[in-house]
């Protein structure tokens, strides 16, 4: 009938195996503690059997739960990205409407220390709705408008050098009272990164006033008397509490205006905030450069309408290059940089790929890259922004066949 021992491997096997149905029989002649034995092997195999399927429901609920985790965390961070730009959309439009949209859906904090780190980064917002906000008037305002100065590190640079960074960072109001509040706000922000250069604030706030006229009166084309620095040292004098400031330093100012006139930030209407106005995705990336030496570039990348457009700078009308999707493809790449990626044609290393970009001197030419690698600042930055470009890319199903005729046909000259 069979001992106890081939009983408990017969048990065994059906415990591992519970498919198959163990046949063996029960001795009749089993003493009481052989029956209590094979009783208690019986009950433990049950209860290892509930163990197990206990441990399967656990892994699969927590499993489940990683999943739903996973997409859940995706739609808020893209949800969050949606906001954020239809947040700089309404910003653009109306600063105060935009920044309270953006507190809230907890996007900003309502502090001006957040709010000026928002304004100082600049990213897809207008330049003159910047200068519009900091310079009202509201206490709060002012609050902003002082810790946004206090973003800007003016510590070893001229007075040319300091108003060449922050008159580049927004665009001044045209109301006296706003410009007023700002350059006071500037003259204060200066005088505590380089102390002991001027007697006081005051004679800080008149030169720099006095250098913005110089720029206008010397490249201003309607303004035909242009100042010579003479003149320029002579409207100066006795501005330093009744002193006169170093004539060397007030020809240095003047060389450098008339050697190189202020970028100001322009704005139209027809800025990248209405031609691009709701793109898919947007932000700084590092592009490698072509040409006999390969540089990295900073650039600021827009995807919409299933292209992708990058610029020098966020507040340019014209973009430096445009690279249609249509047909390409995206992987991640090593390279020395982090994070990096690379459009390229698939099956065709060495063909270029269909793009433009706009040269130094205003020419648009056809593009000569057969991929272009990009890199992110960081690796959820990169898998978003692929992610972003994957959904963007469409299929010309004539493409896909005049490749593979391609393929063929260079197949068939090897052979």
């Amino acid at each position: 009938m069979g001992t106890v021992s081939e009983l408990c491997v017969s048990s065994f096997q059906a415990f591992l195996c519970p498919t198959v149905l163990s046949s063996a029989p029960v001795p009749d002649d089993l003493t009481p503690e052989e029956q209590q034995e094979l009783e208690n092997i019986r009950r433990r195999k049950q209860e290892l059997l509930e163990d197990i399927q206990r441990l399967k429901d656990e892994i699969a609920e927590v499993t489940s739960e990683i999943e739903n985790l996973g997409s859940t965390e995706e739609r808020k961070n893209m949800q969050r990205n949606k906001q954020v730009a239809m947040g700089r959309k309404k910003f653009n439009m109306d600063p105060k409407k935009g920044i309270q949209f953006l507190i809230e859906n907890d996007l900003l904090k309502n502090t001006s220390d957040d709010i000026a780190q928002f304004l100082y980064k600049g990213e897809g917002l207008n330049k003159t709705a910047i200068g519009d906000y900091l310079g009202e008037r509201d206490e709060f305002n002012i609050q902003v408008l002082h810790a946004f100065v206090e973003l800007h590190e003016f510590t070893d640079l001229n007075l040319v050098q300091a108003l060449r960074q922050f008159l580049w960072s927004f665009r001044l109001p045209g109301e006296a009272q706003k410009i007023d509040r700002m350059m006071e706000a500037f003259a204060q922000r200066y005088c505590q990164c380089n102390p002991g250069v001027f007697q006081s604030t005051d004679t800080c706030y008149i030169l720099s006033f006095a250098i913005i006229m110089l720029n206008t009166s010397l490249h201003n084309p309607n303004v035909k008397d242009k100042p010579t620095v003479e003149r320029f040292i002579s409207m100066n004098r006795g501005i330093n509490d009744g002193g006169d400031l170093p004539e060397e330093l007030l020809r240095n100012l003047y060389e450098s205006i008339k050697n190189e006139p202020f970028k100001i930030p322009e704005d139209d209407g027809n800025d990248l905030t209405h031609t691009f106005f709701n793109p898919d995705r947007e932000g700084w990336l590092l592009k490698l450069a072509g040409g006999r030496v390969k540089t990295w570039k900073r650039r600021w990348f827009i995807l919409t309408d299933n292209c992708l457009y990058y610029f020098e700078y966020t507040t340019d009308k014209e973009p430096r290059g445009i690279i249609p999707l249509e047909n390409l493809s995206i992987r991640e790449v090593e390279d020395k940089k982090p994070n990096c990626f690379e459009l390229f044609i698939p099956d065709n290393k060495d063909q270029v790929i269909k793009a433009c970009k706009t040269e130094a001197d205003g020419r648009v030419v056809e593009g000569n890259h057969t991929f272009y690698r990009i890199s992110a600042p960081t690796t959820e930055e990169k898998d978003e922004w692929i992610n972003s470009i994957k959904a963007a890319i469409s299929r010309d199903p004539f493409y896909e066949m005049l490749a593979a005729r391609k393929k063929k046909v260079s197949s068939m000259k090897r052979h």
